[in-house]
């Protein structure tokens, strides 16, 4: 087995795994290392170890592919990513209109992750990098977002499009924060909630009706903010009146979204029964924040399907154009 390939694969599986950060950069970092180099090269045992980005576990993994086998680190991530049944609507997927690169709290560049896209067959992929006032996450100033746009431009081609974008927070009144006329110029809006996740249920109500209304506003974002497992533990979710929320999002055509990552599994189900009962749209969502994480859309689709959300209700299994003309609808 080529150890480039035994290395980026495994890095793409412990992304999907949400597993350290850490251990995939790692990986990561030993591909790039060895980048270029011959077979005769990579058997140089004493130069490998000296080559900076490879330590015990990659210069392993190097020498069992070299040896023609796949590596044992890589068999067993393998045979864990397999437990996962695909569900008839993932197939239906063609893009994913959620997702963050090194430019804010992604892990990997850009073209990284566009790469990724185009590997599992994805017509489009929104960048959605997070906005100024999330200073944790390394938001975007308007600045940083315009030459970011700079960059999204030269990314599509033969078959794929990026499509520019941003998750705005939704400041405490239901403000958006970005410029609005910088707003304009993107092609997808998702809307998400940050801080003040225990604000009262009437005033978050208000604040999610108020954002849901901006004709700026494409999706909603992980709508109650919970987390269910994984390594940042359990937080409960937002309160708030679901049903004027999700009529709001149904009037002004917004799309509520599935979000895919197991540790938010958002919206609840009984929520996206209402959300189906209130007319509205749906958008499966990775919230990839490194490239093997674009592959969580398995989860939110086997989500949907059991939910029964019909797929034409789902705007990422519409073709691009489709997509457009939504996104360029009357609000």
């Amino acid at each position: 087995m080529n150890p480039h390939d035994a290395l980026t694969e495994i890095a793409t599986l412990l992304e999907r795994e949400r597993s350290s950060r850490y251990k995939s950069k790692a990986f990561r970092a030993a591909a790039d290392a060895i980048e270029g180099l011959t077979d005769e090269q990579l058997r140089d045992a004493a130069a490998l170890r000296r080559r900076k980005g490879v330590g015990d576990s990659t210069f392993a993994v190097i020498q069992q592919a070299l040896a023609g086998g796949v590596p044992g680190y890589l068999a067993d991530l393998r045979e864990r990513a397999g437990v996962q049944r695909a569900s008839t609507l993932r197939g239906l997927l063609r893009g994913d209109l959620h997702s963050h690169s090194d430019w804010s709290d992604g892990l990997t560049s850009i073209d990284l992750m566009v790469e990724a896209a185009r590997t599992l067959g994805h017509e489009y992929l929104a960048l959605t990098d997070h906005s100024p006032r999330l200073r944790v996450a390394n938001g975007l100033s308007p600045e940083r977002l315009r030459n970011q746009l700079e960059v999204v431009a030269g990314m599509s081609g033969a078959g794929f499009t990026l499509l520019s974008g941003i998750e705005v927070d939704i400041l405490d009144a239901g403000g958006l924060d970005q410029e609005p006329d910088l707003l304009d110029e993107l092609d997808i809006v998702v809307a998400s909630v940050h801080s003040k996740l225990r604000m009262e249920r009437g005033p978050m109500t208000r604040r999610l009706v108020a954002a849901v209304s901006d004709p700026h506003v494409d999706v909603l974002g992980h709508v109650t903010g919970r987390l269910v497992e994984g390594s940042r533990g359990t937080r409960p979710p937002s309160t708030f009146d679901a049903q004027p929320v999700f009529e709001a999002c149904a009037a002004h055509g917004v799309a509520v979204e599935i979000n895919s990552r197991p540790e938010r599994q958002d919206p609840p189900d009984e929520l996206i029964a209402l959300a189906l009962e209130a007319g509205c749209l749906f958008s499966i969502d990775s919230d990839a924040h490194a490239p093997g994480q674009l592959s969580l859309l398995d989860y939110g689709a086997e989500r949907a399907e059991r939910a029964g959300v019909p797929p034409e209700r789902i705007v990422t299994t519409w073709p691009l154009e489709r997509l457009r003309e939504w996104t360029a609808r009357v609000r």
